[in-house]
């Protein structure tokens, strides 16, 4: 028996899919080539943007031709869907999400929720020099075009102990740099600080203490480990310490490219999105990182068209990304996500061909700021 998997979306999910290979192999069975030679066909979703959506669905259509073939000659093939799509399906409490799944998608024998893979056993890592590891799952922001909450639920902090432990068996199986993972890893251990012996960071955002953390301490232990090379994605904005800051500054292996997230270049966006910065707090960041960390690169995240933006809105995004000079950038056009406040309570008003435009325009700018480096 086989298997065989298809990953969808981000760095998470790959990491995801190489603890679903663990799970599979544990029972005996093999990896396959692809879908045609295999007995269990894997799809890991994402729901970030709707084409990934379309995507999965064209994806068990082709399958289910391969399906009644392997079923005519009486051989083994189940179509197995995973991911954020099952995560928003389990933690829709109505039912009516896998309802709708089921009737789009026939074809699926199982739909599997991610949390029934755990941490257990080391995945199938095929990179034997660079390691994806999960630190934490889930979000709590809400950020109001994000559907990630409801895919992954709630952020829910993996021990630090066993993330340690992880990191030090990779450097005895001589893995030279390791990518940490969190939908917002800058937050990580926030739910494990009253039982944690490490005094946590208090990170203070808007004059308030937001929110105690442990990754200043975790990214500093696992740089003292021996890996030539440590990265780490996503950060928030706002949950950004100086003492995170420091930690990389002081630490040579640790990434100076850092992925930080602006979505857009315009406070009142950014409040509409319920996004906890605003435009100059960004900028400040910014400032601050350039001045403690040497050669610093940074990269973002950015939707445009977003419901309601302005062309003075949209244009002050392309002036900050002239102001920062991004090394690369992460364009997408806004497009509704089921459940988020923004589908709820706002209007989705930018026609596509001005989303479309604009996407342009910033593709076109970052793409000949990094060309002229």
């Amino acid at each position: 028996m086989k298997y065989f998997i298809h990953t969808f979306g981000c760095q998470q999910n790959v990491a995801d899919s190489e603890r679903i290979a663990t799970s599979y192999e544990n029972r005996g069975i093999k990896p396959a080539k692809d879908f045609e030679e295999t007995n269990y066909a894997i799809i890991n979703t994402c729901m970030i943007r709707h084409a990934p959506e379309n995507r999965v669905r064209g994806l068990v259509q082709n399958l289910a031709k391969i399906k009644q073939k392997k079923i005519a000659k009486k051989q083994v093939y189940k179509i197995i869907v995973t991911g954020c799509m099952t995560g928003m399906a389990t933690r829709d409490a109505t039912g009516k999400y896998l309802k709708k799944l089921r009737d789009e998608m026939p074809e699926v024998d199982e739909f599997m929720p991610i949390e029934e893979v755990g941490f257990d056993h080391p995945p199938v890592r095929t990179d034997k020099l660079h390691a994806w590891l999960p630190i934490s799952n889930g979000c709590n922001n809400f950020c109001s075009f994000c559907v990630v909450p409801f895919t992954r639920g709630r952020e829910v902090s993996r021990p630090y102990e066993d993330i340690i432990n992880e990191c030090k068996e990779l450097i005895a199986k001589g893995y030279k740099s390791v990518i940490l993972l969190g939908q917002n890893v800058n937050s990580y251990g926030s739910d494990l600080v009253q039982n944690s012996k490490i005094k946590p960071v208090m990170v203070k955002h808007l004059g308030k203490y937001r929110i105690p953390t442990l990754f200043p301490h975790l990214l500093g232990e696992v740089a003292k480990l021996g890996f030539e090379h440590i990265d780490f994605m996503s950060s928030n904005p706002w949950d950004f310490s100086k003492e995170l800051i420091e930690v990389i500054a002081k630490n040579k292996n640790i990434t100076r490219t850092i992925h930080l997230p602006i979505q857009s270049g315009d406070s009142n966006v950014l409040k509409r999105m319920n996004r906890w910065y605003t435009r100059e707090e960004y900028l400040k960041l910014v400032s601050n990182l350039k001045f403690e960390i040497r050669n610093l690169k940074l990269t973002t995240d950015i939707i445009v068209g977003f419901c309601g933006e302005t062309d003075e809105e949209f244009e002050n995004t392309v002036k900050l990304c002239k102001e920062v000079d991004f090394d690369k950038a992460y364009v997408s056009i806004y497009s509704k996500r089921p459940f988020t406040q923004a589908t709820k309570s706002m209007k989705d008003d930018v026609p596509y061909a001005v989303k479309k435009a604009r996407w342009q325009i910033l593709e076109d700018l970052i793409f000949r700021s990094k060309a002229g480096k």
